[in-house]
């Protein structure tokens, strides 16, 4: 199922300015938290692209937690905050 929840969410994450080891992107997000206190250990970045959206940028991220939870997470480079766009159930997109 999918579920819609925009949410503000808090992002430990590494903005890279060069590769280094074990930085491939410009981005990484690490950890993130919910209001409710809820965390969330990332494993992974399943996927990640960027889009316009008016004179922004919003940089998505389909993450794989610890938990075995995909989550779509979102950085807004205008406002410079993070949002959880969706929850996502991994058969409908990924095959292994």
């Amino acid at each position: 199922m999918l579920k819609a929840d925009f949410k503000k969410i808090n992002v430990n994450a590494t903005f890279a300015g060069f590769r280094d080891k074990g930085i491939f992107k410009r981005i990484t997000p690490h950890h993130f938290s919910l209001s409710d206190g809820r965390h969330h250990e990332i494993v992974r970045v399943r996927t990640s692209y960027k889009e316009r959206v008016g004179d922004t940028n919003h940089v998505h991220f389909v993450v794989e937690t610890s938990r075995g939870q995909y989550f779509d997470i979102v950085y807004d480079s205008k406002e410079m905050i993070w949002y959880l766009v969706l929850e996502v159930e991994s058969n409908l997109f990924f095959n292994d």
